[in-house]
């Protein structure tokens, strides 16, 4: 299985990006998939998170009402919208999949994801 994100760059406080990550080497819709971020000299973080089915998802505080992640099983694609950017979200923002037997379930910590894609630096910045 490999991952293969896109669309990060420089964007000013206020700004939007979409982000795209393309799954290929498996059956998508087996995947609970999920973005995170990792900040210069801070842990990675989970950021978004969504199940299988896409009826349950995951966003940490600090994105809630600003960034929306969604899935396209026809396209194998899972995106995370991101809006009214900050300096605080500049980062690299990985995604990452594992095979979720039930499709409800929507992992949010690094060590339950197996997969995971190179990274694509966001930099919020004026």
């Amino acid at each position: 299985v490999q991952l293969q994100a896109s669309g990060g760059g420089l964007v000013y406080p206020g700004g939007s990006l979409r982000l795209s990550c393309v799954v290929s080497g498996g059956t998508f819709d087996i995947y609970a998939l999920g973005w995170f971020r990792q900040a210069p000299g801070k842990e990675r973080e989970a950021v978004s998170c969504i199940s299988r089915s896409a009826a349950n998802t995951y966003s940490a505080d600090s994105v809630k009402d600003r960034f929306t992640i969604s899935r396209d099983d026809v396209k194998n694609t899972v995106n995370l919208q991101m809006n009214s950017l900050k300096p605080d979200d500049t980062a690299v923002y990985y995604c990452a999949a594992v095979l979720a037997a039930r499709r409800t379930f929507v992992p949010t910590k690094q060590y339950e994801y197996v997969y995971w894609g190179q990274g694509t630096l966001v930099t919020v910045s004026s």
